[in-house]
């Protein structure tokens, strides 16, 4: 926990004792929690441009193929409700090599997989051994950084993960014309090697462990998730990635079956769009000296209902007019996060690691949901996607007109307020 001394006097960065970091350092430990926030665009975006590929490999249809990311995020969804309680009992970085270690041997499961069920299976086992990283990383930044320099830090890593979006794709589409889809997964398991390396060298970030047995820190998450002001929070910020995840389940049918684009074409295409994911927390950063935090998510909302509207009107013209209308909601549900999570991280002062794994599942849960919806409209994919963005843009905004006005959001202090001096 931050130091009161260091948060009375404004510090950018302050640490207590416990969690420096002899090994990794300042600069180290904020990119093993960029690594670990990163685990979910990691393990799909990679492969995303072999999907259309897979189901030709083992003659099954798209819906069966797309399984294998939905089971991802269902089960990486359960899996941060074990791993988020179980670091606030027994410390963050013993659940960070578990659950690493269950991660790179599942990868190198689906890589030898022989048939698609097994492949799902060896699926859902990488994403419950992936969301340990997930779940401990947001734990990590509330143990270390206090409420002032915590957005700050919440940008740097958010814009850190959404770099892999990016490249991922067209480091998969790469790999892809020296290796087949399986060569993809042995990359996921080096990458979660390196993870784990990381967190062999981490330090324990966790001052103070919950007391009590294993079922009473499994059901510190219905403690907190009887806490109003989060519960409500909650809800609120988990809607937005049920566009983001319809947009990449089916962004590449759209763009190589619906265009008729090359697998590295599509690559570019996505890595377009994926610019906006970067630039979003950026964007937030220097928007909040000039906004209220009230004002700015407002805005965000708004641009998502505008953006939707020209998605259900034009996108389906050709791919560039897709991109550049889907682009202005892709940043401004990506640049609600930073300010979402450190609001959300605010309504707890114990039980981090159950708050975080809340936020964790309910957001990959609301990602499940969008996938399932968008793989049903199968030949309508584009205009239902900009329905999706009209409708969680129009009802977010409804929700934070009146969640917003609450004591515990607006007593909160944001970067406009000390911008200000006020």
């Amino acid at each position: 926990m931050a130091d009161p001394q260091n948060q009375r006097s404004g510090m950018n960065l302050t640490y207590s004792g416990r969690t420096r970091q002899k090994y990794l350092g300042n600069k180290g430990l904020i990119v093993l929690i960029s690594l670990l926030s990163a685990f979910v665009p990691l393990s799909t975006d990679l492969y995303l441009p072999a999907l259309p590929g897979m189901a030709d490999y083992f003659c099954v249809s798209s819906d069966l193929a797309n399984l294998t990311l939905t089971m991802f995020f269902l089960s990486f969804g359960a899996g941060t409700l074990l791993w988020g309680p179980l670091s606030d009992r027994y410390g963050r970085r013993p659940m960070l090599l578990i659950g690493l270690s269950l991660y790179s041997i599942a990868s190198l499961a689906c890589a030898f997989s022989t048939d698609i069920h097994l492949l799902i299976a060896f699926r859902a086992l990488e994403g419950i051994g992936g969301s340990s990283g997930f779940a401990v990383a947001t734990a990590m930044i509330k143990d270390v950084y206090d409420v002032r320099s915590r957005e700050p830090i919440l940008a740097v890593v958010q814009t850190m993960v959404l770099i892999s979006p990016v490249s991922a794709p067209v480091i998969g589409a790469i790999l892809l014309k020296f290796t087949t889809w399986r060569g993809l997964f042995e990359a996921l398991a080096f990458i979660g090697l390196l993870a784990l390396a990381g967190s062999i060298a981490l330090q324990e970030t966790l001052e103070r462990r919950c007391s009590g047995s294993l079922l009473h820190s499994l059901g510190r998450l219905y403690v907190v998730a009887r806490n109003p002001a989060f519960a409500s929070l909650l809800l609120l910020f988990s809607l937005p990635s049920i566009c983001a995840l319809a947009f990449i389940a089916s962004s590449s049918y759209i763009y190589i079956r619906g265009f008729g684009l090359s697998e590295l074409e599509y690559s570019y295409f996505f890595a377009f769009n994926a610019i906006g994911m970067i630039s979003s927390p950026t964007i937030y950063l220097k928007l909040s000296r000039r906004m209220c935090r009230r004002s700015f998510v407002t805005m965000c909302f708004g641009v998502m209902i505008l953006s939707g509207t020209l998605i259900l009107i034009l996108g389906t013209w050709s791919p560039w007019i897709f991109a550049v209308a889907l682009l202005p909601s892709t940043i401004a549900a990506g640049a609600v996060r930073t300010p979402g999570t450190n609001l959300m991280l605010e309504q707890q002062r114990e039980d981090t690691g159950s708050a975080a794994a809340l936020m964790s599942c309910f957001g990959i849960i609301a990602g499940s949901i969008g996938m399932t919806l968008i793989s049903m409209t199968r030949e309508n994919m584009i205009p239902a996607l900009g329905m999706m963005y009209m409708l969680i843009g129009t009802i977010c905004a409804i929700l934070w007109h009146y969640i917003s006005k609450k004591p515990y959001v607006s007593h909160v202090p944001d970067r406009y307020a000390t911008a200000t001096g006020s």
